[in-house]
């Protein structure tokens, strides 16, 4: 039994175990819901309501984000004159995009962040530099902007469709502020740590967690999120962008399969 459901003990520790990795990669570069939120949707029974799976998707993120995210801020010194327009503009981004999922057909956005996606991809695989040294571009009132700009995009996009959040805010405070990858993985983890908890409580409200299997995979994501925290601020930002590059393009093949499967499938 595992949050009023009858799951096999095999099925449990599998998505203990997915839910450890998810963590992982998601504190060393984000798009940790790549891995977990397949596991959930193949582990729990079919007839599971999607607020279901999502809601208890959202508790071990959670909990794994706030860890890496305190461990992060241990070693890497924020901003907060300009940390605090990403936050506030990906709480409300992410409360707009869940209003969208109401409005709009999101199978037409999958192939446009697509194409992003792999341009991204590509652009930082030609570009060695990029990333491992920061090259802040903008100050003042123009780096507030485009923090509170990087803040409202991704925010709708996690509220409108989820995974790979933390993977776009690396990737566009390395191209568009300039920030290394770790100051970026950093600031990622606060503003994803801001969708997840706003996300959380109206989960929570609605009565939708599994919160016995979702404690125990947090568990689990917990101890991923604090060890890929540990091995990213350890190893630096080369090994984060080696990782960075493997997730985006996991994330590319996945929008390409969502594309191909509403199109053609």
């Amino acid at each position: 039994m595992a949050g009023g459901l009858d799951l096999p003990l095999l099925t449990i520790a599998l998505l203990v175990m997915a839910s450890f990795m998810a963590g992982w990669v998601d504190a060393v570069v984000g798009g940790g819901g790549l891995i977990q939120l397949p596991a959930l949707l193949i582990g729990l029974p079919s007839d599971t309501p999607v607020a279901t799976i999502a809601a208890t998707n959202k508790l071990p993120s959670a909990m794994g984000t706030l860890t890496a995210t305190a461990t992060y801020l241990r070693t890497i010194r924020i901003d907060w004159t300009l940390a605090w327009p990403l936050l506030l503009m990906a709480a409300v981004g992410s409360w707009s995009g869940a209003q969208l999922t109401h409005l709009l057909p999101r199978e037409h956005f999958t192939p446009l962040v697509l194409f992003a996606v792999v341009t991204v991809g590509l652009y930082t695989w030609l570009k060695p530099q990029l990333g491992l040294h920061s090259r802040v571009k903008h100050s003042g009132n123009d780096a507030r902007a485009r923090m509170a700009g990087i803040g409202a995009v991704v925010g709708v996009w996690d509220g409108f469709i989820g995974p790979g959040t933390g993977t776009f805010f690396v990737i566009l405070l390395v191209s568009v502020i300039g920030h290394d990858f770790l100051a970026s993985s950093a600031l990622a983890k606060l503003a994803n740590l801001t969708t997840n908890a706003s996300a959380l409580v109206a989960f929570a409200v609605t009565g939708n967690i599994l919160w016995g299997l979702g404690l125990s995979m947090g568990a689990a994501n917990l101890v991923g999120g604090y060890l890929g925290a540990r091995a990213a601020l350890t190893r630096g930002n080369g090994f984060v962008r080696k990782v960075f590059l493997v997730v985006v393009g996991a994330l590319a093949i996945k929008l390409a399969w969502d594309t191909v499967q509403t199109y053609w499938g």
